[in-house]
């Protein structure tokens, strides 16, 4: 029986007292002598029994542990619970031997087009702790829920659809908790904004754990909601009872647990400032008792006004005079910059275009400045170019912006250093710096440049000297392209091609591996947004982050707006999170999926060759992906040859909803 089979009808009982509404749930034939079903009355789920020639409807939960009747059987006369074979009547719900734990029966009536339950009309919902809470989170500015229900978060996923009805909010459902975690990172990361992932309690909230490990270590506020067992049973061991304080440990830098008592929406005012203030994971917990007790009817939400102060530091005159001098003094300056400073582009390259000097960029930085402007030298470090590397090797005097100094990256100890980041104790982390300035980037850019003024500078203007090393490099990756062993298209013909087709303002998520590696050498960024996971380099990052970077699309950022996903990574990431493909086909997502398959976790074998041990379990049995991508309703292109490159990588690109292109690629052409 289908949805649109019921045809609901208000009705009367004969006192004139109880105002019932009639569902349609079944024709007599759909439910045989001696059988019973689950069937459903708007949101009220009812046990439907055919017993002695009667039809009853019984509440569908036993009262033991509200096991679902309606997937049990009649037994020798009484209607047993699947679980724990609890019995009751079939036709009045009583149960044997006297007792008063039966189950309520609802109002039913055969009629000539079938068999109809009359359900009370439904008490108007009073507002409740979670209500209250998301209310709160949503005042903050949280636009999006990634997560699964499940029977430990029943009352706050309520809530969270109440405000998804009230066009407050979006849930996106995924198909593995890990997703959500890697989704709301991404989406952090991109918008320096939280999003939240909803999880129940025990495994659903562990499964978080490595996504919310890669927010935290690259700085991404998030917002973690769990559910859990009922306070009364914790300690002894319930079903899937976890300590999820002791579990999340360091991985959430604010973890509170929802308690009656608990001050409600100051708990989600805390939750959200730390979130947005520590630039990391904030994590609630909610125990199943808890999320549905009402709240006082003039109990009011939370929200940010009067509890976040303008970012805005300038800093220390003595250290603002040092490394203005140093700037001045610098005959060959560099810029470094890293993922923190997205978000002051303009400012950096201004500062540049002063010093006429090299801007280079970190891995998690890649595409912050144009490859084309004539001050951009790309990448820095394992996945850079020879362009950046040569110009830190020359430089006098280094100035690094929102860095972490990772040793992927290699930023030369050797040169003075002058380091801006707005976090105290990320300057000198790892070894002194000659000049560390504490204050916010783009107001130490500004304060830079005013200082600077319009004086002569020793900077010597070294954009010839980057126009040469650019074409060294361009000439050698053009040298790559038809490399051919007869195994999969080279890395340098894939990423030539995607740097020629993809949009110039994409977001591109890229995942771990080869790929990775091959993708910031040889992709050449223009405006393109880049995601990664950045200090804790999980393998499967890159499609449930290409989910998050697409909720920011549909939002009115004029920053993100309309702007096309692409992600890319190899077989062995894709393998993780594969299922994902799904839930942007649900939600008609508008990703590309970029795949190169060479049957082999090809970075590991790499590794194990550098190491002088056995290449060993890294291979890998893969379907054929494109078919699968079809079979989840997406597109699915499969690349065999060169001469396809082109023509798959624009249908796809142009396709409006999830798209996937398998390129079949030489693990040794990297």
């Amino acid at each position: 029986m289908t949805t649109d089979d019921k045809k609901p009808t208000p009705s009367v009982t004969e006192n004139g007292k109880v105002h019932l509404r009639w569902y349609r749930v079944a024709s007599p034939e759909d439910l045989p002598e001696g059988r019973v079903k689950t069937v459903s009355c708007g949101e009220t789920s009812v046990c439907l029994t055919h017993h002695d020639g009667q039809f009853a409807a019984l509440d569908n939960h036993c009262p033991h542990q509200r096991g679902p009747l309606g997937e049990g059987s009649i037994e020798n006369g009484w209607l047993r619970c699947p679980w724990h074979g609890w019995d009751f009547h079939p036709l009045t719900g009583k149960p044997p031997g006297g007792f008063d734990d039966g189950v309520e029966t609802y109002a039913i009536e055969q009629r000539e087009d079938g068999i109809y339950v009359g359900i009370e009309e439904a008490i108007p919902h009073v507002r409740n702790i979670s209500d209250l809470m998301t209310d709160t989170m949503v005042n903050w500015g949280v636009k999006w829920v990634f997560g699964m229900v499940g029977h430990s978060n029943l009352g706050l996923a309520d809530a969270l659809r109440r405000q998804e009805q009230n066009n407050r909010l979006t849930y996106i459902g995924v198909r593995h908790e890990g997703a959500a975690a890697f989704a709301i990172s991404a989406y952090g990361k991109l918008t320096g904004r939280p999003a939240a992932a909803l999880t129940i309690a025990g495994p659903g909230a562990t499964n978080l754990l490595t996504g919310l490990w890669d927010a935290n270590v690259d700085r991404a506020p998030a917002l973690a909601l769990t559910g859990q067992v009922q306070t009364q049973v914790l300690g002894p061991g319930a079903f899937q009872e976890v300590d999820l304080q002791a579990a999340f440990g360091k991985v959430a830098q604010w973890s509170q647990s929802v308690l009656t008592t608990s001050k409600h929406a100051e708990l989600m005012n805390l939750a959200c400032k730390s979130a947005i203030l520590n630039r990391g994971v904030s994590h609630l917990i909610f125990p199943d008792e808890v999320t549905e007790i009402p709240v006082a009817a003039d109990a009011k939400p939370g929200g940010p006004q009067g509890r976040l102060t303008p970012q805005t530091i300038a800093p220390p005159g003595e250290t603002l005079a040092e490394a203005v001098q140093k700037l001045r003094a610098a005959k060959r300056p560099v810029i470094i910059v890293g993922h923190g400073a997205r978000f002051n582009m303009p400012a950096i390259v201004k500062l540049a275009e002063r010093l006429n000097c090299p801007v280079l960029t970190t891995f998690k930085a890649k595409g912050q400045i144009a490859d084309s402007h004539p001050l951009g030298c790309g990448v820095l470090g394992r996945s850079g170019t020879p362009i950046a590397s040569w110009f830190m090797n020359e430089s006098d005097l280094l100035v690094v912006f929102g860095a972490s100094f990772s040793n992927h990256t290699g930023i030369s100890a050797k040169v003075p250093i002058i380091q801006v980041d707005f976090d105290a104790m990320a300057l000198g982390k790892f070894h002194p710096v000659t000049v560390p300035v504490w204050g916010e980037i783009g107001v130490t850019v500004s304060l830079f440049m005013q200082h600077l003024g319009e004086g002569e500078l020793a900077a010597t203007d070294q954009r010839d000297e980057i126009k040469q090393r650019w074409q060294i490099w361009l000439d050698e990756k053009r040298s790559r392209l038809p490399d051919d062993r007869g195994r999969g298209l080279n890395s340098a013909t894939i990423f030539e091609a995607m740097t020629r087709l993809v949009p110039d303002d994409a977001i591109i998520a890229v995942d771990v591996g080869n790929n990775t590696y091959s993708f910031g050498r040889y992709f050449e960024c223009e405006r393109q947004s880049v995601l990664m996971s950045g200090y804790l380099g999980s393998i499967g990052f890159s499609l449930p982050a290409a989910i998050g970077a697409w909720a920011a699309t549909q939002e009115q950022d004029p920053r993100f707006a309309g702007r096309k996903v692409v992600s890319v990574s190899g077989d062995g990431g894709f393998g993780q999170y594969m299922a994902e493909l799904t839930t942007a086909v649900k939600y008609n997502m508008n990703i590309t999926h970029v795949l190169l398959n060479n049957s082999e976790l090809g970075k590991i074998s790499k590794e194990q060759r550098a190491g002088n041990w056995e290449v060993w379990q890294t291979s890998l049995k893969n379907p054929n992906f494109a078919e699968f991508a079809t079979a989840c309703g997406a597109l699915g292109i499969r690349v065999t040859t060169r001469e396809q490159l082109d023509a798959a990588l624009e249908r796809a690109l142009a396709h409006p909803g999830p798209a996937l292109v398998e390129i079949i690629s030489d693990v040794e052409l990297v």
